[in-house]
């Protein structure tokens, strides 16, 4: 269950959510998309077209060249005692290639999504076929949500407790801005909501239904809204991986100049820990994303070496302390803690 917390618009976070949604169209899988918001079958046009074979490394090592050439016209401009050192690779790199690239500006041609099978759950439509019905105190619109998931998971042939004759394939899950008022949830309009453990429950029937089948899940909620923080610690316990997209747009940090290559900061909150006590913790505290002509990235942040004269002390300032501000994540405490944070 992989839970981000949408950016102030959801510009971005929506775009992660076809990222992921896209992936599943190009290995393969089966997709189910619930929204209460969007249509699923516009979401599903809307996917970004993939990036086959090495169209995407020309696209990256054009837009790589181009930044050296602009930055480094000239060798001499180096300090002499910097020139040895390794070069600082902005992405973080795998041994093996993993997944695919995507191209923003296009969408999927419907030749790709018709070589799939995919389910939607559209609130408005469910509404309007079934009267209302209520569980365990839980929402309407969650308990429908999770009865067809679960319909789906026993017909398609996902559940893993039972053998299946015919060739097991991976269920993808996405759930778009769960918890907010389009739902029926009032956690994002009030600090003590009616129905104050729905979500909680519908997490915990959710998680138990990806467990027992071949399926992972993605959903989106907008926790900048929610005011009280003890909904959102139990929905951050709930799930295996928890990322937050911070968005620049209408901030201060927008017009910063520690952040003007950059859209935005990515918190990465909790690592799956998977048969273990303890999550594998990347090396890779600080990371930040920036939306391209063509694709999204999620880069290493690097601090500027050094602020021309005209930038003042004040600013300075506020960017010495802007930056300690950055060694969030889940290594934030093993930087400037001594004890263990349990």
């Amino acid at each position: 269950l992989v839970f981000t917390e949408e950016d102030k618009y959801g510009l971005y976070s929506n775009l992660l959510f076809k990222y992921f949604l896209a992936e599943g169209v190009i290995c393969g899988h089966d997709l189910f998309v619930a929204s209460a918001k969007e249509h699923p079958d516009t979401i599903l046009k809307e996917l970004p077209a993939p990036l086959l074979d090495d169209t995407h490394q020309n696209e990256l090592g054009g837009e790589a060249t181009a930044v050296k050439s602009e930055d480094f016209p000239d060798s001499m401009k180096i300090a002499w005692r910097y020139q040895n050192l390794p070069k600082m690779e902005t992405s973080p790199t795998t041994s093996t290639k993993f997944g695919h690239y995507y191209d923003v500006s296009k969408t999927m041609s419907p030749e790709l999504l018709q070589s799939i099978k995919w389910h939607s759950f559209y609130l408005p439509e469910e509404l309007s076929l079934q009267p209302k019905m209520k569980m365990c105190n839980m929402n309407s619109a969650y308990a429908r949500l999770l009865q067809s998931i679960q319909r789906i998971i026993y017909q398609e042939g996902f559940d893993g407790s039972d053998p299946q004759k015919k060739q097991k394939n991976i269920l993808r899950i996405g759930i778009q801005s769960l918890g907010s008022m389009l739902w029926g949830d009032d956690i994002c309009s009030s600090d003590t909501p009616e129905n104050i453990h729905s979500l909680t429950k519908f997490l915990y029937v959710l998680r138990a239904l990806l467990r027992k089948s071949l399926s992972a899940c993605i959903i989106t909620v907008p926790a900048h809204l929610v005011q009280n923080k003890a909904i959102m610690e139990r929905v951050t316990n709930l799930s295996d991986m928890v990322v937050g997209l911070e968005s620049f747009i209408g901030s201060e940090r927008e017009t910063n100049p520690l952040y003007k290559d950059y859209h935005g900061l990515v918190h990465v909150h909790q690592i799956p820990r998977l048969n273990g006590l303890i999550c594998d913790v990347s090396d890779t505290k600080d990371l930040a994303f920036r939306l391209k002509r063509k694709l999204f990235t999620i880069e290493r942040l690097h601090l500027p070496p050094d602020l021309s004269d005209t930038v003042s002390r004040t600013s300075k300032q506020d960017l010495a302390e802007s930056a300690k501000l950055l060694s969030s994540g889940c290594g934030a405490m093993a930087i400037g803690k001594k004890h263990l944070d349990f």
